[in-house]
């Protein structure tokens, strides 16, 4: 009990010897000079400089580059200098994005966010390359960046701030329109404005043709080939200036994402590959967004070069996370029509009584005007219905997916005997589906 007790005493009797203080006192001056001199030496980040270059615009699900070079005057940064960016959450989920600088990318070099490529450095440049994904139309603001590192002796870190600011437009894609807009158009060209036109079919006469074998044979004119001592066909051609309206909704079930791209931003790409196929056929195009209210009303466009016009109008086109109000929408869409005209309606009904709603407002429509209603495949209901349940939520979740689906089914059947020309298909494979269909209905002289 006698050494318990008096170890204490020993122990605050040692800590009270001076030398002991002097010691410590000496360690932690030594230390304060190395952090003092590590911080003192090598690159300072006040003389560090960013360059962050960026497109100015990008469409809405396209992948784009964002290029990041840092550089020192008078020193070179140390190989484990670290690049963060604080940007808008249309273009990362979590706001920031970060990596480590490499020497410069040499010609050919690695793409690859913070990968080190080519062989050399210029001037003591570092630089990284980040891939970014805009998945929501607007604009998106790349803010601020940060270049960390740390010092010669390891015992400080060294950070610098750069203000950026600069902004990144999210249009919508013309992607479709410059990949698949000319294929389909000369595939499908004897629509159009080439004189590659099928016998007996359009309604607009074009010439006489003397008859082949296999051509209609109630193509025949019996009086111009009386006439003429030869066997004679009409020829016909689908009839031009037919008005076109893309009307789009932007609800609450068309914001939901498919793939990672919104329903809504789909539906533009799909609306203006069909403008462009349109234009080149000389129809005249307008477009027509509605939500719980209408939104965009654009002008009616006859010529190619109007397509930049019609894109704008497109980009305005807003995120609606309100119920769609097919009543008013329909009813002021019809309203503004005053000749019959195709309406290319993207839209998506989930329950019962918005699509009740909306078969009442089309059938108002489809007596006077051509409705061709686009409808994605939700695979996510076919997916909970074919997924082998494991436990009593994933019957619940297949027997909830399984009555859903036969109500879309329903409505879809419904529309269908209204007099409505109904496409369902995948995101992936809407756009061939929907120009076919439209074609289509020209090549049938429905409009």
């Amino acid at each position: 009990m006698l050494v318990a007790a008096g170890a204490p005493v020993a122990l605050v009797a040692g800590l009270l010897r001076p030398e002991l203080w002097i010691v410590a006192l000496g360690w932690m001056m030594f230390v304060a000079l190395l952090v003092a001199i590590d911080a003192l030496t090598g690159a300072i980040p006040d003389q560090a400089d960013l360059t962050v270059r960026v497109p100015r615009s990008a469409g809405v699900g396209q992948a784009f580059t964002l290029d990041v070079t840092a550089r020192h005057p008078k020193a070179a940064l140390p190989a484990d200098t670290h690049v963060a960016i604080a940007l808008d959450q249309r273009l990362q989920a979590d706001g920031r994005v970060e990596a480590p600088l490499g020497p410069v990318d040499s010609p050919g070099g690695n793409d690859s966010a913070g990968d080190n490529g080519g062989d050399g450095e210029s001037d003591g440049e570092r630089h990284a390359r980040f891939s970014l994904l805009g998945d929501r139309r607007g604009v998106a603001k790349i803010e601020s960046g940060w270049l960390r590192w740390r010092g010669n002796l390891g015992m400080v870190w060294k950070q610098a701030f750069f203000p950026i600011n600069r902004d990144v437009a999210i249009t919508p894609s013309t992607h479709a329109v410059h990949q698949d807009g000319i294929r389909l158009f000369m595939r499908d060209a004897i629509f159009g404005t080439l004189a590659q036109l099928r016998a007996g079919e359009g309604s607009e006469f074009d010439r006489l043709k003397e008859y082949q074998p296999g051509m209609d044979r109630r193509a025949i004119d019996w009086k111009q080939s009386a006439r003429h001592n030869s066997l004679l066909a009409k020829e016909f051609r689908t009839e031009r200036n037919n008005r076109i309206v893309l009307a789009i909704d932007s609800g609450r079930t068309m914001c939901e994402p498919v793939d990672g791209i919104p329903k809504v931003d789909r539906a533009v790409s799909a609306a203006l590959l069909t403008a462009f196929i349109g234009l080149k056929s000389n129809d005249r195009i307008s477009l027509f967004s509605f939500a719980g209210k209408p939104q965009v009303a654009s002008g009616i466009y006859s010529n190619t070069r109007d397509f930049g016009a019609l894109q704008r109008a497109a980009a305005r086109i807003d995120y609606h996370f309100e119920e769609t109000n097919y009543t008013l929408g329909l009813t002021t869409l019809g309203a503004s029509l005053d000749h019959r005209s195709l309406i290319i309606l993207f839209t998506e009904f989930t329950d019962p009584t918005s699509a009740e709603l909306m078969l009442k407002s089309a059938g108002r429509l489809v007596n006077r005007h051509v409705i061709l209603c686009m409808v994605m495949t939700d695979k996510e209901l076919d997916a909970e219905i074919a997924r082998t349940p494991e436990s009593a939520g994933d019957i619940t979740r297949a027997n909830m997916a399984a009555e859903m689906q036969r109500d879309r089914k329903i409505t879809i059947s419904r529309l269908r005997r209204m007099g409505v020309h109904v496409v369902e298909a995948p995101h992936d494979a809407m756009n061939a589906k929907l120009v076919d269909a439209y074609l289509t209905i020209k090549r049938r002289n429905l409009i």
